[in-house]
This record gives structure tokens, C-alpha cells and sequence, in this order.
């Protein structure tokens, strides 16, 4: 990059306060990479960060968004191999500490340091150009299509709950929400041979999930012939009441791994629940290394494909619109600005 080049962002500086602006492009320093964003999604959080509804302790404004981005590498920084400069990549958002074992093992809660989120808290991807660390870089075939690969983040969100769920060839497993997070669940499940259903609120997305992969669908507030008979169940629709609901389609014994985030007021799991139905609950909260590389790899290999679930695409300077879009519910799935 010359000396002085500038470039376009888009800055929350506040809740509700929203601007396209001009940025100085910094080349990258040492240990670092300078990518130029091609592709960039908008997720619930990222309208958490507009609206204010996202807690406190993970967003400090002013912030550019955008934490689902693709792009390629333009330049790189002390330290970093040359070869890199024109490789199409993606990148992990949460930091951790210098060769933090856990960040590979799994176990985010044992990263040792504060939070800190690209497009959170850090610069994201709502912008022409994104610095990062080296080492947070996952590198994408020659020719990948970086549309698609712009879902490869919330699709390493679900790939941990897949790894926590701990399927095999012709496990029977249940994917409760048919939206973006679930729709990805779906494939990368099939792709290891389990056999699943996906559980949604109406049928509108029965056609698009069995795309994904599922081959039974059925509507959440008609699942009660299905509780009890699943090996395990991934939760990926973060409303009140949704735990509840996949603890009992669970068989015993059976492992439930938790994605979304309801209201804090909701009434959901009971200690006598859980008890009795002897499931084994599990989290996920972001996507620590080792869920990136499953996912990179499926992505590499063809069995995560998440240009499937795209159904909108703005310029960067439209973001204001994109948000509004999906904050009125209109049948938007995964919308994607394009610096």
C-alpha cells in the first residue's frame, strides 16, 4: 500500500449512529496482515451493536462491524511469509494469548486475557481493508469463491457444536432453527453422515434445509412424536423455551449442545429436567482454532457450501439498509455487503 491511502468504512459510533466514512488504510505491523475485504455478512449481533442491546463487556464503540468477512491478502508485515500477499482467506475474530493451548484444545473459558472481537471491540470487516494478526489467518484454496466463504465464521460457531456433539456415521441428531446458523449445522452434519432432522417454527425453510442436507423437517410446536429419540441435538435458534425443547428430544443419555442466546427473563430448563432426562448439556460461544480448521476443511472439500444460504447483497455503503432489512423479518436469511 502507498504511504496515505484511505479507504471506506463503516462506523458505529454510538447505538443508533451509523456512518460511512473515510479511514487512513495502515499498512500492516509486525506479525500482521493487510487484507482487502471482498465479502462481509451481518449477523444478529452485529444489529445487537447498532441497536445497543449487545452487553457491555462485548462491544466498545466507536467500532467499524463485521466479524463474517472474506478477502485476500495484500500485504504483510514483518515476520510474515511474503507468499501470502494474493492468498484468498478468512480469519478468526476472538483473540487469545500468545500460544494459548486451549484456543486449540477448545476450551474458550481458559483463554487468558480480557475479550477482545474483531468487529466488537476491534476493526471488523465493514470496510475496504482489515489488519489482523498472522496468526489467526486461514488460507483458502486457489479460486475459492469468496462469497460463499464469508459464512465460513458462523459456520465455525456451529462446527464446535458439532465437534461437542460427538456424532458418528448414522448418528440420528436434531437441528433445532433453520436459520443461517442452522442451515450450516445441517451440512456440515450430513457431511459426516449423520442422519438429520431440523426442527423450525413454520415450514417456509423446508425446502432450503433438505438442500442443506436434512432428510426429515418438522415444525417445532408439532415435535412432541419426536422427544426422546435423538442421539444428539444442536440448538441454533436462541429463543425463550428453546433449550427446554431440545432436552426433550434428546434421548438419555444424549448430548445437547446450546448455541443461541434467549432473554434472560425466559423460563426454560428445570435442574429436575435435566436430572431426569439424563442429558449432558454443552456450550459454545464463539469458535475457538480447532472449529475454524473443520470448517475451512469442509468448505475446501465441498461439503460446506454457505452461498446457499445468501438471499441479499449490498454495497458497503448501504449497510444502514441491510440492517433495516433484516430487522423487519422479511425473509432475509443471510444478507452480505461488499465493500
Amino acid at each position: 500500500m502507498a504511504a496515505g491511502s484511505t479507504g471506506r468504512a463503516v462506523r458505529v459510533d454510538a447505538p443508533g449512529k451509523l456512518e460511512l466514512v473515510e479511514v487512513e488504510v495502515a499498512p500492516p505491523g509486525p506479525g500482521e496482515v493487510l487484507v482487502r475485504v471482498a465479502w462481509c455478512g451481518i449477523c444478529g449481533s452485529d444489529r445487537e451493536v447498532f441497536a445497543g442491546t449487545r452487553p457491555a463487556e462485548f462491544v466498545r464503540y466507536p467500532v467499524v462491524p463485521g466479524h463474517e468477512w472474506s478477502g485476500t491478502v495484500e500485504a504483510v508485515g514483518e515476520g510474515v511469509p511474503a507468499e501470502l500477499v494474493g492468498r484468498g482467506c478468512v480469519g478468526q475474530g476472538i483473540r487469545t494469548a500468545d500460544h494459548a493451548p486451549a484456543s486449540v484444545a477448545g476450551d474458550t473459558a481458559a483463554w487468558p486475557q480480557e475479550y477482545e472481537e474483531t468487529g466488537f471491540t476491534l476493526p471488523g470487516g465493514w470496510a475496504d481493508h482489515l489488519v489482523l494478526p498472522a496468526r489467526y489467518l486461514h488460507l483458502l484454496p486457489e479460486g475459492a469463491d469468496l462469497r460463499s466463504a464469508a459464512g465460513i465464521e458462523p459456520a465455525a460457531c456451529v462446527a464446535e457444536a458439532v465437534l461437542l456433539a460427538d456424532v458418528t456415521v448414522g448418528s440420528k441428531v436434531a437441528v433445532i432453527g433453520a436459520g443461517a446458523l442452522g442451515l450450516l449445522a445441517t451440512q456440515l452434519l450430513r457431511g459426516a453422515g449423520c442422519e438429520v432432522t431440523v426442527v423450525h417454527r413454520t415450514r417456509e425453510r423446508e425446502e432450503l434445509a433438505r438442500t442443506c442436507g436434512a432428510r426429515h423437517y418438522a415444525v417445532s410446536d408439532e415435535a412432541e412424536p419426536l422427544f426422546g429419540t435423538f442421539d444428539a441435538v444442536v440448538e441454533a435458534a436462541g429463543v425463550p423455551g428453546i433449550a427446554r425443547l431440545a432436552t426433550r428430544l434428546g434421548r438419555p443419555g444424549a448430548r445437547v449442545v446450546l448455541t443461541g442466546i434467549p432473554g434472560e427473563d425466559s423460563d426454560d430448563l428445570s435442574s429436575l429436567e435435566l436430572v431426569s432426562r439424563q442429558v449432558h448439556v454443552l456450550t459454545v460461544f464463539g469458535a475457538p482454532t480447532r472449529a475454524w480448521a473443520y470448517a475451512v476443511r469442509a468448505f475446501s472439500t465441498g461439503i460446506l457450501d454457505p452461498s446457499v444460504i445468501v438471499t441479499h447483497e449490498f454495497d458497503l455503503a448501504d449497510a444502514a439498509e441491510a440492517l433495516d432489512l433484516l430487522g423487519r423479518r422479511s425473509g432475509a436469511l443471510k444478507v452480505l455487503l461488499k465493500p
